[in-house]
């Protein structure tokens, strides 16, 4: 019958079927990129690294361990770190809290949440701290406000400028009382520092919060901020359940506290060290010889 004749189907070929999910991945060596918490773009983190650790896409700043903030703004092998092996002991015995201590330093390769000591900004020599977010995110304990009171009491000594970059999630619980005095600690030598008629210059960085924010981060003779930093004291839930109000999309980021007087300008890491000297030499501040 003619239907016959259609039905009758010829081998024509073989079609092999290829699985596309292949096996074979492509061979990226781990950290070569890195996604931008700004914008979401992909950089490849050499780029990344000759901005700074600043995005080419969005300039959003990336946050710094102390140790590299210290290569980017100090002169070339200038900076002599104080206290380098001082670190914390467990006051309270906080179960789990040394276990913490440690995997911190091992992420941070520091012992504390801040680093201190001198080093030179074009040739001015000056005191710092510069505090690590990697490490407990940044949390002031006891050794963190010993390491900052002995290097403004350095500063006082030699008759010194201080610089400390901020960046804290505030006192550190573990530690109780003990963390919550060292704002006072710390205050109490900034102003010994300050009737000795020395500059204080604070630079905030993302995140600047809880106690910090309290006591020495806003007690700078100048106050400077990275851009688009969050800077505050109590959490933004916090503060909107306890007044019942909404706030604003950009509150306590630094450009609204800009806007407010909190802080007397915002500059980009590229120009940090160019603003920083400027301000040493317009307070008289000499070079060191």
């Amino acid at each position: 019958m003619l239907k016959d004749l259609f039905n009758k189907k010829k081998n024509y070929g073989t079609v092999k079927k290829i699985n596309i999910e292949s096996d074979i991945k492509p061979n990226i060596p781990s950290g070569m990129w890195t996604k931008c918490d700004g914008c979401h773009s992909i950089i490849y983190h050499e780029d990344l690294v000759k901005n700074k650790y600043v995005c080419t896409n969005c300039n959003h700043h990336f946050r710094l361990k102390a140790h590299d903030r210290v290569k980017l703004f100090f002169d070339d092998n200038s900076f002599e770190e104080f206290d380098k092996d001082l670190s914390t002991r467990n006051p309270l015995d906080f179960e789990g809290y040394q276990k913490k201590l440690e995997d911190a330093k091992k992420r941070t390769k520091s012992r504390e949440a801040v680093v201190t000591g001198t080093g030179l900004v074009n040739g001015i020599r000056v005191c710092a701290g510069i505090m690590d977010s990697f490490f407990m995110m940044g949390s002031m304990g006891t050794v963190v406000g010993e390491k900052l009171t002995r290097m403004i009491e350095f500063a006082i000594k030699h008759k010194l400028p201080v610089i400390i970059f901020t960046t804290s999630g505030g006192a550190r619980m573990q530690e109780g009382i003990f963390s919550l005095m060292q704002m006072a600690k710390v205050s109490a030598a900034l102003a010994k520092h300050s009737e000795e008629g020395l500059l204080y210059i604070t630079v905030l960085t993302d995140p600047t919060t809880g106690g910090i924010t309290a006591s020495f981060a806003m007690e700078g003779d100048v106050i400077l901020s990275e851009p688009n930093a969050l800077i505050g004291f109590a959490g933004r839930r916090v503060i909107e359940n306890t007044i019942k109000e909404t706030l604003p999309d950009d509150f306590q980021k630094a450009e609204f506290l800009l806007d407010k007087g909190f802080v007397d300008k915002i500059v980009n890491r590229e120009e940090l060290r160019t603003c920083v000297y400027k301000i040493l030499r317009l307070h008289e501040v000499n070079r060191y010889e």
